[in-house]
């Protein structure tokens, strides 16, 4: 399972120190692609492979169902940790999530999301303020 809050930097060659914790659980080699909100989702190989078979059985016949697994599969790029400990981040991802050189590495349960400094502090802040909304919501659901 992945928690935490990491600050981190990308270097001028696109390369980002992802850490010790996260190396960990996602192991020599992951998937790196578009997220949510501007930020980019990180998979273990096992989660994407879950994730790409639950994506598969949607019905593609639906507009929407294509352009999402179009956008989601069309960014998605194989990573592997150097013996640095760190990952290239490629260029179209890190246009995508806005990434020049500050970063936040957020766990995500079963997932990582690279955020840019930046979007990360206004999503937040906006998120702070739904919380306690998003929380009743939840308690509703049962959870």
């Amino acid at each position: 399972m992945f928690m935490g809050e990491y600050l981190h930097t990308v270097d001028g060659k696109g390369r980002l120190i992802m850490p010790a914790k996260f190396r960990e659980a996602l192991g020599e080699q992951f998937i790196a692609t578009k997220g949510l909100d501007h930020c980019l989702f990180v998979y273990p190989q096992e989660e994407w492979k879950i994730l790409e078979e639950k994506l598969r059985a949607l019905p593609f016949t639906q507009p929407d169902v294509r352009a999402f697994v179009r956008f989601f599969f069309s960014g998605a790029s194989e990573c592997e940790v150097d013996k640095q400990g760190r990952i290239l981040l490629p260029a179209n991802l890190r246009s995508y999530a806005q990434i020049t050189k500050d970063v936040v590495l957020v766990g995500v349960s079963t997932r990582v999301e690279i955020w840019s400094q930046e979007l990360w502090a206004e999503y937040s802040s906006r998120a702070e303020e739904a919380y306690a909304q998003a929380a009743e919501s939840l308690v509703e659901l049962g959870i």
